[in-house]
């Protein structure tokens, strides 16, 4: 460890490597993020199944990257559709789809899921207590994790966009075209997200109802659409975000935890609806744990990340002591 903290001393081109990767990747941590803090915000559901959307996005951009054989069946029935006698299997090789189609792709895609979830799962347990929500979004998260596991295997992927490598300061530091792409359509995807929130009757819908629900109801607003809304919408912003993560980083189906992990480190540090203080603690969660993966090694990156999440819960607790002896 001591001889890593020499080394930054020693290079200080890698400082400057190590803090563009970081902000990087911490741009897309603050994506995912701001959906969480649209679900905890406006329905008080703490979605521990907000990983999962990431990965599941994440292989989507990285099937239509690869070829892959499809096989669809077609049966041959008689004409007095009476039985089933045989099954015939057509087999094509779908092409190699460029990964950045599965940005949008996945936005789509996971929207409509999760829809399909709220239906059927959250919509139930909305109006129940804290533990009800943590335990059926944890249950979600793992059945998505092992269905993930079944689909594509346990092993880490990568989305390969075939992106130049450009290098800065004499060769000193290298930055991958696709980091750079990345980060601008975090940036795209997060104005867009701003700019329905504040200006279509949807957004002005959302807003109202995480101010009062009860209130909105009363006005016409009919909640349980906006809820239904809203979940879709943050399924779709983490599905983005996990594509965007095939390309500059690797999926695997349980990596989910860890994002779901860092969505809630930045939630909490930032506060709801405060979409500035979202962006800032992504990106610092992303610093954070680039320099702390490179001091302690990368067996410890996970562990930086809870780490990071008890040293919050702690401060928060402090914060909300003094504010107690101040009201008193």
């Amino acid at each position: 460890m001591f001889d890593n903290i020499s080394l930054l001393g020693l290079a200080p081109f890698l400082n400057v490597q190590l803090l563009l990767d970081g902000l990087f990747i911490g741009a897309i941590f603050a994506l995912a993020a701001y959906g969480l803090a649209l679900v905890w915000g406006v329905m008080n559901v703490k979605n521990l199944a907000q990983g999962e959307f990431v990965i599941m996005g994440g292989y989507v951009s990285w099937w239509l990257s690869i070829p892959t054989m499809i096989w669809i069946g077609i049966p041959e029935i008689d004409f007095l559709f009476v039985y089933i006698p045989e099954i015939t299997f057509l087999e094509f090789m779908k092409p190699r789809i460029h990964p950045l189609y599965g940005v949008p792709i996945a936005f789509v895609l996971l929207f409509g899921f999760g829809w399909a979830v709220y239906r059927t799962i959250i919509s139930r347990v909305i109006d129940k207590d804290l533990f009800t929500s943590l335990l059926a979004t944890f249950g979600l998260a793992i059945v998505i994790q092992q269905v993930l596991n079944l689909m594509f295997g346990p092993e880490t992927q990568t989305a390969d966009a075939r992106f130049p490598v450009l290098t800065f300061m004499d060769n000193n530091v290298t930055v991958a075209q696709v980091k750079m792409i990345s980060f601008l359509l975090a940036g795209l995807l997060a104005a867009v997200v701003v700019t329905f929130m504040k200006m279509s009757r949807m957004g002005q819908a959302i807003r109202a109802t995480a101010q009062d629900a009860r209130a909105a109801r009363v006005m016409g607003i009919n909640t349980d659409k906006v809820f239904a809304f809203t979940y879709s919408l943050n399924a779709a912003i983490c599905g983005a975000a996990g594509a965007l993560i095939s390309m500059i980083w690797v999926i695997q189906p349980f990596y989910g935890i860890g994002h779901s992990i860092r969505a809630f480190v930045i939630v909490t540090a930032a506060g709801f609806g405060n979409l500035p203080g979202v962006i800032m603690a992504g990106l610092g969660m992303g610093v954070i744990e680039n320099f702390g993966g490179f001091i302690l090694g990368a067996e410890f990156q996970q562990a930086i990340v809870v780490g990071v999440l008890i040293a919050v819960l702690i401060w928060r607790q402090i914060q909300m002591a003094r504010h107690r002896q101040v009201v008193q």
